[in-house]
């Protein structure tokens, strides 16, 4: 006796055909949303991941397209809201991500490390971060130090995310000028005596 497809296979055979008929709609609709090609190529894919995951709960005879475009469009949210989560890659300042390379490398070509390291020793780097007003040096310890998540160092510090990631970026900066500062009166101290 041959193998015969169950009920069951055939109704998600019948259910995947007549939903990749509308994947070229779908793009459309996610290059409006994101405004970008491989963003949208990437919501169509977890559009149809999804769908696929939950086609029993499709209901027979309703607006698959509608349904396949709700599906996008929370996974358009989804993924925005996971990328207002991450912390800002941009400077928000007019300092540049090198400025404390900058400022210590005087023009020297050592990498950054061996420049820092040089030129700080372990008390001025606690010095530094005692310089750090606590709720913003909280937020770096937690985070840098600490490697607790941004969720986790807001739980802890029982404030929203965002107050972590202002207070980390913040902390960052004070951090790092605070380092500039000791490492330059370090490079000050030393010399011919």
């Amino acid at each position: 006796m041959p193998n015969t497809p169950s009920v069951e296979a055939t109704e998600r055979a019948e259910f995947e055909e007549d939903a990749l008929a509308y994947a070229d709609q779908l793009y459309r609709i996610a290059l409006r949303l994101s405004g970008s090609s491989q963003m949208a190529e990437e919501l169509v894919q977890e559009t149809y991941l999804r769908a696929l995951r939950s086609w029993r709960t499709y209901r027979a005879g309703t607006n698959l397209a509608a349904w396949l475009a709700t599906i996008l469009r929370n996974a358009y949210l989804d993924e925005a809201r996971r990328r207002s989560r991450r912390p800002v890659t941009e400077p928000l300042d007019d300092e540049s991500d090198y400025f404390l390379y900058d400022q210590l490398s005087g023009g020297r070509f050592e990498g950054p490390q061996e420049a820092l390291m040089s030129k700080l020793t372990n008390d001025a780097i606690l010095r530094s971060l005692e310089e750090v007003p606590e709720h913003f040096r909280e937020a770096v310890v937690l985070v840098d130090i600490g490697d607790f998540s941004y969720q986790e160092a807001a739980d802890i510090l029982d404030v929203p995310i965002g107050t972590v990631m202002s207070r980390l970026h913040r902390g960052r900066r004070q951090l790092k000028r605070a380092l500039a500062a000791h490492a330059l009166d370090g490079e000050e101290g030393t010399g011919p005596g």
